[in-house]
């Protein structure tokens, strides 16, 4: 096996650790916030306890994956560079810069938590959950696709994409609130 398919295997593997991490944080903002709704005891015994479960999240899973997946990136970079000179390349590299900004956001959001300041609604933060979702999207599409020629249609999809999932979000929330009465 060469060595450049080795580090693309370990960024592989990092990149789904690392989207799992972002995705079990949101969700546990989520619970997090929705314990506000609680009895004080209930409400103050679950907050810290998902204020334990997040840090431990994002300091062992989340942090580490995502410094370990741009390691690798970019030492498969170091290894063929010539895969700068491709346009596809800088597409997925604006989205990747985009889904790093996307966890500086989320690590601010659980130290916004942990203070007890609560800016965002559990309808938000589910919202907020899906741009993860949008950014793999765009992402694996444009790495297994290597088209930035037709990104006009990428692009058009993946607002065709993030529509339909914040659609079904605002449903969820509607069926939630039906069925919870």
């Amino acid at each position: 096996m060469s060595a450049y398919l080795s580090v693309q295997s370990v960024h592989i593997i990092f990149v789904v650790s690392w989207m799992a991490g972002l995705f079990y944080s949101v969700r546990l903002f989520i619970y997090h916030t929705e314990a506000n709704e609680k009895p004080a005891l209930e409400r103050d015994i679950l907050q810290r306890e998902y204020e334990k479960i997040e840090r431990r999240l994002w300091n062992i899973i989340t942090t580490p994956a995502m410094v370990l997946t741009v390691l690798a990136g970019v030492t498969m970079l170091i290894m063929r560079p010539a895969l700068l000179q491709a346009p596809w390349m800088h597409v997925k590299l604006a989205f990747v810069a985009g889904l790093i900004a996307y966890h500086f956001i989320c690590q601010g959001i659980m130290n916004q938590l942990k203070a007890g300041i609560f800016k965002l609604s559990s309808f938000k933060l589910r919202l907020w959950n899906e741009v993860a979702t949008i950014f793999l999207v765009a992402i694996v599409f444009t790495v297994v696709l290597k088209s930035a020629v037709n990104w006009i249609y990428g692009l058009a999809g993946l607002i065709i994409f993030a529509v339909l999932i914040m659609t079904a979000v605002k449903w969820y929330k509607r069926y939630r609130a039906k069925h919870q009465k």
